[in-house]
């Protein structure tokens, strides 16, 4: 449960039913000792004294809302990298149904996707509301390369307006069950929100209308990568990340997209990279993909450029237990991040 992913959403740039009605504004959800959701609750609490920010603190205690999922059946086009829900595989016709494959989703899959826990995203919310942006409640947040729906379901409970975008064709599938997007009851006086789009941001124009402004926060934790964007060596292609826009239209698409004072939030997670005689590998270099001046030049005040976060990400990653999926903490583990704001 505790897994960690190197390999994130951003690489894809390249190619049931709750179980239970939502509970009431402020109610832990009961959940069996031993699931997915009562494993990411036990990472919180452990985070809870790392994190300094009541923003962060309070983003951790969101895991106490996060419901139990029953597993979900997909049927998956491999082919065409497509996906249907029930409802979507039975308008099919019998020569459409013809060779598709049938795939369960549990509860681990939900919240965690292929990238590992949301707890995670505690350090950079940390970042955030150190730099000002404090009371997530009401808040206006885009998540680019967002890969999994935990992380935007814990800041709806706190009453954000979450907005998720990624290219993975899985995601609006499996996450367009009832009860997954729109309106979030949490702790507030007002639900949350969440709403996926599916399309690559800013290449593409409707992808760009549906994702909208008005941002407060723009955050991307493992996809802006320079080695996804930018490799210093020779890489496999299916490992990089193809934006469709160059590094200045992609800065003024995200400055576009928040309001004034508002902050785009770069943070990597990377393992050691590869000595000069081994294959190059994409995310071992987490730094930012984009020059400083590139960011300045579009009119962002760079707070934070390429800051080293490995003592702080160590110290995350031994509470949440990785070391004992087998990673070595103090010798591969190491971050950056870089804070801008509009």
């Amino acid at each position: 449960m505790r897994s960690y992913r190197w390999t994130c959403s951003g690489v894809l740039f390249l190619l049931a039913f709750m179980s239970g009605e939502s509970p009431s504004r402020g109610q832990s959800v009961r959940v069996e000792m031993g699931t997915p959701v009562a494993e990411i609750r036990i990472e919180a609490r452990a985070l809870r004294e790392f994190v300094k920010s009541s923003s962060a603190k309070q983003f951790l205690e969101a895991a106490g809302q996060l419901p139990p999922i029953k597993p979900r059946t997909l049927h998956i086009d491999r082919k065409n990298k497509l996906y249907y829900r029930a409802d979507e595989f039975a308008a099919l016709t019998e020569e459409q149904r013809a060779g598709l494959e049938e795939k369960s989703y549990d509860e681990a899959f939900y919240y965690l996707g292929r990238y590992g826990t949301p707890t995670a995203y505690c350090r950079a919310i940390d970042l955030a509301a150190e730099a000002g942006l404090t009371d997530l409640a009401g808040k206006h947040i885009l998540d680019f390369g967002y890969g999994m729906i935990g992380q935007l379901r814990m800041l709806a409970i706190l009453g954000a307006d979450v907005t998720g975008v990624d290219v993975d064709p899985l995601l609006p599938v499996l996450y367009g069950f009832p009860g997954d997007q729109g309106d979030i009851a949490g702790t507030g006086s007002h639900p949350g929100r969440i709403k996926l789009v599916h399309g690559r941001y800013p290449a593409e124009a409707a992808t760009v209308e549906a994702v909208g402004g008005g941002y407060d926060l723009v955050i991307s934790k493992n996809v802006l990568k320079r080695g996804y964007i930018h490799p210093a060596r020779e890489a496999d292609e299916r490992m990089l990340i193809k934006l469709g826009v160059d590094d200045a239209t992609f800065a003024k698409a995200v400055y576009a997209a928040l309001n004034p004072g508002g902050m785009f939030l770069i943070y990597n997670l990377c393992p050691k990279q590869a000595p000069p005689d081994k294959p190059y590998l994409p995310y071992s270099d987490g730094e930012c993909p984009f020059a400083r001046e590139v960011l300045e030049s579009t009119g962002f005040k760079v707070v934070a450029f390429d800051t080293d976060d490995t003592t702080a990400a160590r110290k995350m990653a031994t509470l949440i237990g990785w070391q004992d999926d087998g990673m070595d903490i103090e010798n591969d583990l190491f971050a950056h991040y870089t804070l801008c704001r509009k």
